[in-house]
């Protein structure tokens, strides 16, 4: 049925069908958001580029999380773009921006679900990984999106949607009749099902640690046992937590305007939340970067190092890496030191 609806912002009453919010971005909301995926597009850059420098690095964590960045990579790009055209219409590129966007944002939920699986096999269920579970990851965190993509762009399901659920971006067509049941097979569910999981499954890592730090030193070295180093176990704790928190408070504006044009209230139009909504689905690649390299020590260190053209001597791993419950212990310095196998640490984290 065909409806009068949306407060009108810099044109005439336009009408919608269901959801079918259709309103103007303000150009200051659109620079924000242009600001954010520029941003994001940065962080994920770093992460890919400390990956490729270092191998040190190079751990089964921090791989994930280059995955992980590459799908932030793409969706702030493709984000970006769609931002930047302001489209009016479907057209061909409006398609590809959609699709772009719908594959990469959701490939992203399933690699930051998969980060915290692999955490919780590894620390809480002690349970050896091999290149299988790798496997399995890639299956599903590519493939599934992939095939609702496909399914999307061949059943026409992707065009414009300058509306309530996006900020200025292609999405799910507005004109189609089933546009709500695609608007959560292409994103929604997914974003939903990580706001459960992630919280689940820290809060079992944590209580798993909090419970057993002696026990879980004995079947899967991650914490040191030197007294010294428990400060850094804090901050460890914390980052564990900042985890699932830091991607709700960025996804969570996204879902809220979701609801709220289901239930045709006006407060979806709010500018605060037009501009939170924006920001949180393209910022999750610089959120990554300000955790994990910024905020990282010996990344940090050598990426100020690089950047300022300095010599940079080997870094002592057993004393200025960060004790994260991604990495293992490093054994004193004396003649019979392990090998490099046994030495690199998972993921460094503070």
């Amino acid at each position: 049925m065909l409806s009068t609806c949306c407060r009108i912002r810099q044109e005439s009453v336009l009408a919608c069908f269901g959801v079918k919010n259709v309103e103007e971005l303000y150009a200051s909301e659109r620079v924000v958001v242009l600001v954010s995926c520029v941003f994001s597009f940065v962080g994920s850059s770093l992460l890919v580029c400390t990956h490729a420098l270092w191998p040190e690095l190079r751990t089964r964590p921090r791989q994930l999380l280059l995955y992980l960045s590459l799908a932030d990579l793409l969706s702030a790009l493709s984000y970006f773009y769609g931002v930047l055209q302001d489209f009016d219409k479907t057209s061909w590129d409006c398609v590809l921006q959609g699709a772009l966007s719908t594959f990469s944002n959701t490939s992203s939920f399933f690699w930051t679900m998969a980060i915290a699986l692999y955490l919780y096999i590894t620390i809480v269920r002690g349970s050896p990984t091999g290149t299988g579970l790798l496997c399995c990851f890639h299956v599903v965190s590519w493939g599934v999106p992939l095939a609702i993509t496909v399914a999307a762009v061949a059943l026409k399901k992707i065009g414009y949607d300058a509306s309530n659920v996006s900020v200025g971006w292609c999405w799910v067509n507005l004109d189609a009749e089933d546009r709500v049941l695609w608007m959560l097979l292409t994103g929604k569910v997914w974003e939903i099902l990580a706001y459960v999981t992630l919280p689940v499954l820290y809060i079992l890592i944590k209580k798993h640690i909090n419970r057993a730090h002696a026990a879980l030193s004995e079947y899967r070295p991650i914490l040191s046992r030197a007294p010294a180093l428990q400060p850094r176990t804090s901050i460890a704790d914390k980052k564990l937590i900042l985890i699932p928190v830091i991607f709700i408070i960025l996804r969570i504006w996204s879902t809220v305007r979701f609801i709220l044009t289901l239930c045709n209230s006006p407060a979806v139009q709010n500018s605060v939340l037009v501009v939170l909504h924006g920001i949180g689905n393209t910022f999750q690649g610089g959120a990554n970067c300000i955790m994990f390299v910024l905020c990282t020590r010996v990344v940090r260190t050598r990426l100020f190092s690089s950047v300022c053209c300095c010599h940079y001597d080997e870094l002592d791993w057993p004393l200025q890496r960060s004790d994260s419950y991604w990495q293992h212990p490093q054994p004193h310095k004396d003649k019979d030191v392990p090998g490099p196998e046994r030495t690199k640490p998972l993921l460094s984290s503070t």
